[in-house]
């Protein structure tokens, strides 16, 4: 489900964009039809962005607000160049309706493109704000066993059709199967205290079934 441009209460909102922009960003992520990556994902990234601006704060929140709603704007299943494309729709937007904002449009463009190498990245490899913005991403693995399970589903769907069910079985279980035997899932301290735990749970109960 995509929601009106206006944010909700638990929303992480410290740029306000304008009502064509929000437009545009509704379209792309309805386009293809998507089971998970649609903007309802989008809005539980913002409501993990507002708990990490209540408990820490973030160095750039305008630039990690804009990263969370482009980072998956462009999502073809099984297809390798979702994020850059998505990193350049990010560019053009800000280019065309967020001009004059000062907005360090390289930095967003960056924290896209980190979201391809979701568990293959370790704290060191990057700082702060990029640490709790790909955990923010990665959330939904310490969510209540209900949630995940509708996560894995979704994700599931999205690729029917576009990757042979086999391969599809495969991949999904070695991705999952790696990260559960990363020494941290989460690249922050912050997510790794919350949600280390039951993300190891939802990942053995997966994979045991």
């Amino acid at each position: 489900m995509v929601p009106s441009g206006d944010a909700g209460p638990m929303d992480f909102q410290p740029l306000t964009l304008p009502p064509p922009q929000w437009l545009a960003l509704q379209a792309a992520y309805a386009t293809p039809p998507r089971s998970y990556h649609h903007f309802g994902h989008v809005r539980a990234l913002l409501q993990h962005c507002q708990w990490v601006q209540q408990v820490s704060g973030w160095r750039q929140p305008a630039e990690i607000q804009l990263a969370v709603l482009y980072h998956d704007a462009v999502y073809e299943s099984g297809r390798k160049d979702n994020e850059v494309r998505s990193a350049e729709l990010a560019a053009d937007s800000i280019a065309r309706w967020l001009p004059d904002a000062g907005l360090d449009v390289a930095r967003v463009r960056e924290l896209i493109l980190l979201t391809a190498r979701h568990g293959a990245l370790v704290p060191a490899d990057v700082d702060a704000d990029a640490a709790l913005f790909l955990d923010c991403d990665m959330a939904i693995l310490g969510a209540p066993p209900e949630v995940f399970d509708a996560y894995d589903r979704g994700v599931a769907e999205e690729y029917a059709g576009t990757v042979p069910a086999v391969l599809y079985r495969m991949g999904r279980r070695r991705f999952l199967k790696a990260l559960l035997a990363r020494p941290r899932i989460f690249l922050s301290e912050l997510f790794h205290a919350r949600f280390d735990a039951p993300a190891r749970a939802n990942l053995r109960r997966r994979l045991a079934g």
